[in-house]
């Protein structure tokens, strides 16, 4: 056998969250991913390394599968760790039997990986268990496409009608009316309650409920499209009490993360977990020094600081990132006492397996120079961003202490960060914008000019709101705690308060 291998992964529903643990372990080991088209784009963020092909298989022709095989095959004789990253379960209307064939026929090792199925997913995230103890002992899924004469005798209707509590059809969009009047004319009742639920499990996931004899002609009048998953059974009613996700507070709300990549992650899972639309659009990126001089200098002598202080997390891992590349760890820091800025930068410093000994109540430069002087610091060293507001060491200077500024990082203007920005604003998918720094707001400025009319601007304190005020922007939205998750309660509260109909300017 080949010394690659091919891996078929289930990538699940839809919702990134939901991608198993060995799949993300794949996917980050990957030498090549051929991925379906209805994959996240955040799946592929896992796959660091590996060189990405789309398989357009939209209407899973034979041609196109057999091409796909072989580009499978192929890459698996050169050797490469190959994941197949498929919508949902590999094995569910996946063709992923197919694609294991045709591996074993070639002689190429290949696993099976499988994944949270949309057919559960999606009626799980419109408020629908599938199976009930009160409704429903069974369920039956198959598929609702029905293009050849060959599919339509496949199936057994009659026994459909009259055999399973619950049916769950894939694929049924395009024949959704010859679907139900088979199911009607077989015995099933036309009032049995029944869903089309779009895009579950995504923050524009969509449900459409009737009558199963009515379902058709409301999915038509809510412009209800395919891909969608269709659910028939009494289990259907309960959407009215279990709907859980679309009540979630930031649902369907479309946010920007403008914060460098390196941060955002943490920020950005918490947005999607209060059932935000996220788009991330880096303004920013974070470079290291083009110059260690000073930073070296100031490692070389740390048992001559007092205290240092971090203003910012990026400033706590590079420093750190550069204690630990000239040969130190931990002990570096000797007798120096450690000031945090906010809860985030002391947990960076934990990180590295450091304690900070003061974190001011108010996450501000200011804030910090005023919770230092009790302690009457005499040689004090911050370490931070070329660029950055000269009030924290101004302050302190003024209070007579002695200071020493080293610049462990600089920030600029990521190259394609304009184009990205100018699609996603023109394109209307942004109801709000999020800052968490000034050097956010001035490069967004910068690229895009100000949001357009109706898109809110959310910030993560009061020094970034004023500059975004300077720059003539409106502020809708500051967080009365100074950090990413303080950002998130203010904005999941601002849109709690707001109408259903007007959480994503509709």
């Amino acid at each position: 056998m080949s010394s690659g291998a091919v891996y078929l992964v289930g990538g699940g529903p839809g919702d990134p969250g939901l991608l198993t643990l060995k799949g993300k372990r794949l996917l980050e080991e990957a030498d090549v991913v051929v991925y379906d088209y209805l994959i996240d784009e955040q799946l592929l963020v896992h796959a660091h390394h590996a060189e990405l092909i789309p398989a357009r298989d939209l209407h899973g022709n034979r041609a196109e599968q057999q091409r796909i095989n072989e580009l499978l095959i192929e890459h698996a004789h050169k050797g490469k760790k190959v994941v197949r990253l498929k919508g949902g379960d590999p094995y569910l209307f996946g063709r992923g039997g197919e694609e294991g064939e045709a591996l074993q026929a070639a002689g190429i090792r290949f696993q099976v990986v499988p994944g949270v199925t949309s057919a559960l997913a999606a009626p799980a995230y419109a408020g629908i268990p599938v199976t009930h103890r009160e409704h429903s002992s069974s369920v039956t899924i198959l598929t609702g496409s029905m293009q050849r004469q060959k599919d339509q005798q496949a199936i057994d209707w009659p026994a459909l009608a009259r055999g399973a509590d619950t049916l769950v059809l894939l694929m049924a969009m395009t024949n959704l009316e010859e679907v139900v009047e088979r199911l009607i004319e077989n015995g099933l009742s036309g009032d049995t309650p029944a869903a089309a639920i779009r895009w579950g499990s995504r923050p524009d996931q969509q449900v459409a409920t009737a009558s199963l004899r009515d379902l058709p002609r409301q999915v038509r009048e809510q412009g209800l499209r395919a891909p969608a998953v269709v659910v028939v059974g009494e289990v259907v009613a309960l959407r009215e009490q279990l709907d859980w996700f679309e009540q979630l507070p930031l649902f369907g709300v479309g946010v920007l993360v403008t914060r460098a990549r390196e941060q955002s992650a943490e920020f950005s899972d918490r947005l999607r977990e209060t059932g935000a639309r996220v788009y991330q659009a880096p303004v920013i990126n974070i470079r290291s020094p083009e110059d260690w001089t000073g930073v070296d200098a100031a490692i070389d002598q740390l048992a001559v600081y007092d205290w240092l202080v971090f203003t910012s997390a990026n400033g706590v891992r590079l420093f750190c990132d550069r204690v630990w590349a000239k040969g130190g760890d931990a002990r570096a820091f000797g007798h120096a006492r450690l000031c945090a800025i906010g809860p985030e930068t002391a947990r960076s410093l934990h990180a590295f397996g450091l304690r900070a000994d003061l974190v001011p109540t108010e996450y501000v430069a200011e804030a910090v120079a005023a919770a230092l002087q009790p302690y009457a610091p005499k040689k004090v060293l911050i370490p931070r961003a070329r660029i950055a507001r000269d009030v924290l060491p101004v302050k302190l200077r003024q209070a007579g202490n002695e200071v020493d500024v080293v610049e462990v990082y600089r920030t600029e203007i990521p190259e394609s960060a304009g184009t990205r920005l100018r699609t996603l604003l023109d394109n209307g998918e942004i109801d709000v914008v999020t800052f968490t720094s000034s050097s956010t707001v001035t490069n967004f400025v910068q690229l895009a000019g100000h949001p357009p009319a109706g898109v809110k601007v959310a910030c993560i304190g009061p020094i970034t709101a004023q500059t975004a005020e300077a720059h003539g922007l409106t502020v809708d939205i500051t967080a009365q705690e100074y950090t990413t998750a303080g950002l998130g309660d203010a904005l999941c509260a601002h849109f709690s308060a707001l109408p259903a109909s007007a959480r994503a300017g509709v």
